[in-house]
């Protein structure tokens, strides 16, 4: 029944693609620390495949601000390391500070300190899965600029909207927007211009009565006047790491009370590292690598149905025709650049062209795909639309690497 619903909301698009192209960023939002460059949706390799794409930059000392999505998401972090914080209804808030306050000590009191879910730490190479209807934020707690791509998957079985995607955000402000090229349609423009956060929609005293709380803290969420945009500047913000809680009790003497379903759904693991070659699921020391990312090493892409490949081509080595049995595949370039060829399933070629870094391509089901990396090399991440991606081929081996030598 899942995988007979998740069909029936992808057969609403459309798919009677004729041509590729190599997309870049279409829009870019300015914030007070950091930038967001959204994909064109209304493209047609966009619609086929029913997917949306987003390339983030944190600065140091930003946050990304608390914000919940209508559909799955999967986001490669290509540069930078940070902290990651969900909230997941349900969960009990199993993480607090010990610290106590100057002249509370004397008298053996103490104070709540915060309190929050579990946090997770992210570096360079990791994929982060996130549910659909969970808080999710980042914070930037390094000295580089963190930049990672997002892959939204609009027509998953998750969304029962329009295939759109929105993410209503809790303390969302307005940035400033630059397009690099007009979407297709204007009345799409109009609406996310528009967007505030979830509180500005209320009534101040009707949900200072909800909340308990006074006004002015509701204005202050509301935050109508409020131009920093998505990514914040915030110096002091601390937390208490996994990491540290656990040294912390060690030295303490103390332990963790675990129950089943903390383990198997609050403290759901939505982090893996794809870019250690010494993991990868094929590899030629004179080509490159392929490390492949499912529900079989990270389980909750079996919820989401979606997976991802990072890859590496050394300069002229090639990778012989394959197509994906039962997924699309969006490639995004990290690093250098490849000649790539894409033949249709009726043998049309729809796309023969250079791919270069921070190019994206949209490689719809069955369509066949030889990529042939360039005097830099080629480096990609790939995203597809189901769990246990299946790869096709016309030769013996999963994966053929052929080295041609500089002429």
């Amino acid at each position: 029944m899942q995988s007979q619903q998740q069909h029936r909301l992808r057969a609403k698009t459309s798919c009677s693609l004729q041509q590729l192209n190599a997309r870049e960023p279409s829009r870019r939002f300015e914030y007070e620390a950091g930038s967001s460059e959204h994909w064109d949706p209304n493209c047609e390799e966009f619609e086929c495949a029913g997917v949306e794409f987003v390339r983030h930059t944190i600065q140091p000392k930003g946050l990304l601000l608390p914000y919940y999505t209508n559909v799955p998401q999967l986001i490669y972090i290509i540069q930078g390391s940070g902290i990651h914080g969900n909230v997941i209804p349900g969960c009990a808030e199993t993480y607090e500070s010990s610290a106590s306050s100057e002249g509370e000590q004397g008298e053996g009191r103490r104070s709540s300190g915060d309190r929050h879910q579990k946090l997770r730490r992210f570096r360079q190479g990791d994929i982060l899965a996130l549910q659909p209807g969970i808080t999710h934020w980042a914070y930037n707690d390094g000295d580089t600029p963190i930049i990672s791509v997002s892959f939204r998957d609009v027509a998953n079985e998750a969304n029962q909207l329009d295939l759109k995607f929105r993410n209503p955000q809790a303390t969302q402000s307005q940035g400033r927007e630059r397009r690099e090229h007009e979407y297709r349609r204007g009345e799409e423009q109009e609406q996310e211009q528009d967007m505030g956060n979830i509180f500005r929609g209320f009534d101040q005293e009707f949900l200072a009565q909800a909340l308990n709380i006074d006004r002015e803290i509701v204005r202050k969420m509301q935050a109508r006047e409020d131009n920093r945009g998505d990514i914040v500047r915030a110096e002091r913000l601390s937390f208490v790491l996994p990491e540290e809680q656990e040294q912390q009790q060690r030295r303490e003497g103390g332990g963790y009370n675990h129950n089943g379903l903390e383990e198997t759904f609050c403290s759901i693991n939505v982090r893996q590292n794809i870019d250690n070659p010494s993991k990868a699921d094929v590899y030629n020391p004179r080509a490159g690598r392929v490390t492949r990312l499912n529900s079989q090493k990270l389980p909750i892409l079996n919820y989401l149905r979606l997976s991802a490949d990072r890859g590496v081509l050394y300069k002229n080595a090639m990778m012989a025709p394959h197509w994906s049995v039962n997924s699309h595949t969006i490639t995004y370039v990290i690093r250098g650049s490849a000649r790539i060829q894409v033949v249709g399933n009726q043998g049309n070629t729809v796309f023969d062209d250079e791919v270069r870094e921070g190019q994206l391509l949209v490689v719809p089901q069955n369509f066949a795909t030889v990529k042939r990396a360039n005097e830099q090399g080629f480096e990609w991440v790939a995203f597809r639309t189901n769990d246990n991606a299946m790869i096709g081929q016309q030769i013996t081996f999963l994966f053929i690497f052929l080295y041609t030598a500089l002429l």
